[in-house]
């Protein structure tokens, strides 16, 4: 029979006490770590409930063998919610709402997420282009939107990642107008032309609209940026919760400083070889020769439209830009996205506003907008009509189609259409470039 001393028995306490305090320790651990995992499993299932937890444009891919559920992903996204840790591992939860910061990207330890873009059944149309932006037609570039980058900030760098390229490829010797061409002054053709003039190119900038390109298409208050940039010839931009006008005064005071010329109003309708390089042609008819061409106008250049009898009538319009302005107006807002929830709440305060959307409900929206279109239709604010789509446009009143296919006037005075952007497909095929269809595509990945 084997007795324990007295000095071995208070050491058989202690350790008894030390590993139940680590038992305890660790059961309360995972027990917390259960609890997180199915918070996140509620959240993947409300998001499946409301549409919104399958991506729609650039999202991050985690590669769960290698991730350590460090966390890092979730806390460097500036949005809410789009990452989660289930079951001990990062994974997404309202995928659709993923605007493409990209920081996750760059935060995690372990370089276990990539930027994807479509998925296995969804598809995009992207253009081909390679990892110094060119297309297939060698001298013809693309960066930003097109491309498949939307988030301002990474088409900034993208334009200035483009215009390095495209300076190391320039044919020195060319008799030709211009070095570079850059078509679009929005995010990536601003960047674009700011470095080719840090590089001493001969540069001229077209745009079809006004500086700023879809940033300009966006309301006067509307928050365009969230996160600081690298802007060339200017340097770090610090500015955060940045509205449209703090950026569109911003990139003019860095433009006429620079003294960048932009031709606003010119929209190129055909990109022509030439000797040594391309001759553009525009709307009206006038023509640019240039060694190189970057193509930075967007995916949304051209709105949708919905093709309808009195669509090309003066009240109908695809942009809201001074909502402020508008009083005592019966407003259609036809549109199920974001930026036609943010125009029909801009509108509502002083107009009588209905809001016409072909599904049964708001997918995809963000929280924020979500919360805030359900106040205003409890409150009557906002009319919303489910399931409807324009018939006819006329006048004085717009004509839809409702549940069960049945017919309703409205007295109107302006219709506003955010039926989002279509790929200037045709555009980019009469200029050789090739476009297919990508499904679970990687933008970007720390794999070389």
């Amino acid at each position: 029979m084997v007795t324990l001393g007295y000095f071995d028995m208070e050491e058989f306490i202690i350790y008894s006490i030390v590993g139940l305090l680590c038992f305890g320790i660790v059961y309360i651990y995972l027990r917390k770590l259960k609890k997180e995992s199915d918070v996140v499993g509620e959240k993947i299932e409300k998001a499946k409930e409301e549409g919104i937890h399958e991506p729609v444009s650039l999202y991050p891919y985690i590669d769960e063998d290698n991730c350590i559920k460090s966390g890092a992903c979730i806390t460097a996204c500036p949005e809410k919610d789009i990452i989660g840790i289930r079951n001990g591992r990062a994974t997404l939860v309202n995928a659709s709402r993923c605007i493409g910061h990209g920081a996750c990207f760059h935060a995690c330890p372990v370089e276990a997420i990539s930027l994807k873009i479509g998925t296995e059944k969804r598809g995009v149309d992207l253009p081909h282009v390679n990892q110094n932006f060119e297309t297939n037609v060698q001298g013809i570039f693309i960066a930003g939107e097109l491309g498949g980058m939307g988030l301002i900030k990474n088409s900034v760098e993208q334009g200035k990642q483009a215009a390095d390229y495209i300076f190391a490829s320039l044919d020195k010797g060319h008799t030709l107008s211009y070095d570079l061409i850059i078509i679009g002054a929005g995010p990536a053709g601003i960047s674009a032309s700011l470095q080719a003039k840090k590089n001493g190119m001969k540069a001229l900038v077209l745009e079809q609209d006004t500086l700023g390109g879809t940033v300009y298409n966006f309301p006067r208050a509307k928050i365009v940026m969230t996160s600081p940039m690298d802007l060339p010839c200017h340097g770090k931009v610090k500015l955060f919760q940045t509205s449209k006008d703090e950026l569109l005064t911003l990139w003019n005071e860095v433009i006429s400083k620079n003294d960048i010329q932009i031709i606003e109003h010119s929209k190129v309708e055909l990109i022509g070889k030439t000797n040594g390089g391309f001759e553009l042609t525009t709307l009206d008819g006038r023509k640019f020769t240039t060694n190189k061409v970057l193509l930075a106008i967007g995916r949304r250049g051209t709105p949708r439209k919905l093709g309808v009898t009195g669509e090309g009538m003066e009240k109908v319009a695809y942009k809201l830009l001074e909502p402020e302005l508008i009083e005592n107006k019966n407003i259609l807002v036809v549109g199920g996205g974001d930026s036609a929830i943010e125009s029909a709440l801009l509108l509502a305060d002083d107009n009588k506003v209905t809001l016409s959307y072909r599904s049964d409900k708001f997918s995809r929206l963000k929280p924020k907008n979500a919360e805030n279109i359900e106040k205003a239709m409890l409150s009557g604010k906002v009319l919303v009509l489910f399931e409807s789509n324009v018939k006819e446009i006329t006048q004085s009143k717009v004509h839809l189609y409702t549940k069960g296919n049945n017919e309703m006037g409205l007295d109107n005075d302006l219709v506003y259409i955010f039926a989002g952007g279509e790929l200037p497909t045709q555009f980019l095929e009469k200029s050789g470039v090739q476009i297919s269809k990508r499904f679970n595509y990687t933008m970007l990945s720390h794999k070389k």
